[in-house]
Order: C-alpha cells, then structure tokens, then sequence
C-alpha cells in the first residue's frame, strides 16, 4: 500500500525514523523565518499564508492538493495513533506507534481511521465549544453549513448535540475519501474565515477554523454514512488530563476560555 502520515510541526521534535511512511510538514512556513529541514506545507496548491486561521489543517489542504497516494495521514508531532503492542526496538519514544504493516491489516479491514471519540459528559459539543472559544464562530459555522451545505445541516445537529467527537483533525483514509472528505469540508471554512472579524484576536482565539474543522470529520461521516474504525490517539510525551479537566470545568462554570493545546 501506498500510504502517507502527514506528521504537521511548528518546531523541530523528535520524528519517527520511517521517512516512507511518516512524513513531517511544517506549517506555516511563508508565515516564519526559521525552517527545520522539513518539507513545508507551501508547496503547491497551499494555504500557508493561512496557518494562523487553521492549524494543521494547513498540512491536511497540502497533502489533499499535492500527494499522490493511495491513502493519507494526519497526525501532529505529539499525537499519533498508536497499537496496544509495542515494537521493541531502539526508536523508544516512537514504539507504540503504528507501524506499516499495522496499517496495512487495519486499512484492509476498513479504508478509514480515525481517533478514539473524546468525550465531554457534563456538555454537549456545541456547549463545550462555546464555552471554550468565541460562541458566535460555532453560530457561524451552522449558518454557513446551511447555506453552502445544507444536505449536511441535519448530520452537522447530530454532532452539535452530541456529548463526544472524533477530535483533532486526525484520520488516515483511502484517498479518495480525503479528496470527498476535503471538497466537503474546506469550502466551508473558507466562507467562515471570510466572515469573522479576526482583528484583536489572540493567536489561540485566531485559530478557529481549525477549531471548528473538529466537527466537521464526524457530520462528513454521518451524512455519507461512512465506515469507520477506532484507533487510539496518544499523547507520545504525556497530558495532563487532570488540568485539561479542571480547566473544562471552569471554563463551563465560570466563562474562563483556555487553550486546549496544553
């Protein structure tokens, strides 16, 4: 199989030795000065320039415009999807990760992977994200959906009122899901961008098509009824899951906004 794992960076890390298989982007490259040796997500067909409105999304757009494949990846330089059985080997930071052969069983099962659903419990998706970010983007993104897409608005509810999604802008598809996935998704977030007034924006609150972009993956998914299958996601050099808890709690009890990155 011919499979490509984008792996999006902003800052030189630790990479996975399979070049041929996982290959580091970074993105926002036209937007800095220092360059880390990795390809740049501003080759091509790119929104580069754009990095600062869609996070890694900007590698996601690269490798839908510009890769050849037969199936392709995204992962971030600290998240990847992982099997329960390590590798042993000297690549010890990387041994839970999958591997081309675990990917190849896995994709001839089912031609699409995506994270393990995170799970909010006390919210919904569309509460969690109002509490979390600018409440009138999540309004916006709902009223452009029905204008641009309005065969996915029904699906697009589903997952707004829905206590869990599959999160992060991650998945590994056949690439002809990619190129439906994308067509369905970037417009959309195209007309977003156009509408919301990013000036005096934090560079985490300027982040929001990314942001929204997380429940897109799913409403895709329901409308088209697509099969999927789970894989773990994991944080290679650790999450604080209690702060990321405790944080998601005050900012529902509280209206105090945080970066979910941490």
């Amino acid at each position: 199989m011919d499979i490509k794992i984008l792996v999006s960076t902003h800052k030189p890390y630790i990479m996975p030795k399979d070049v041929s298989l996982y290959l580091p982007i970074q993105v926002g490259y036209d937007e800095v000065s220092e360059h880390f040796g990795y390809q740049g997500d501003n080759i091509g067909d790119n929104i580069s320039y754009k990095h600062r409105y869609y996070s890694d999304l900007s590698a996601v757009y690269w490798g839908w415009k510009n890769l050849n494949v037969e199936y392709m990846g995204s992962c971030h330089y600290r998240r990847y999807f992982v099997s329960k059985k390590p590798k042993y080997n000297d690549d010890k930071f990387f041994r839970y990760i999958l591997n081309r052969e675990e990917l190849e069983k896995l994709l001839t099962k089912c031609p699409v992977i995506v994270a393990k659903k995170r799970h909010y419990y006390i919210e919904t998706i569309e509460e969690h994200f109002k509490h979390t970010h600018e409440s009138s983007d999540f309004d916006l993104l709902r009223t452009v959906i029905a204008e641009i897409s309005p065969e996915y608005l029904k699906a697009f509810e589903n997952v707004a009122k829905s206590t869990s999604a599959h999160l992060f802008n991650t998945f590994i598809m056949r690439k002809d899901y990619v190129d439906s996935f994308c067509a369905f998704m970037f417009p959309i977030l195209f007309e977003v961008e156009k509408r919301v007034d990013f000036s005096g924006r934090t560079e985490f609150e300027s982040r929001t098509c990314g942001y929204l972009a997380e429940f897109l993956l799913d409403t895709w998914i329901i409308k088209n009824k697509i099969d999927y299958q789970e894989v773990e996601l994991r944080v290679l050099d650790g999450e604080n899951k209690f702060r990321k808890a405790v944080a998601m709690i005050r900012s529902k009890m509280l209206g105090e906004k945080y970066d979910k990155s941490f």
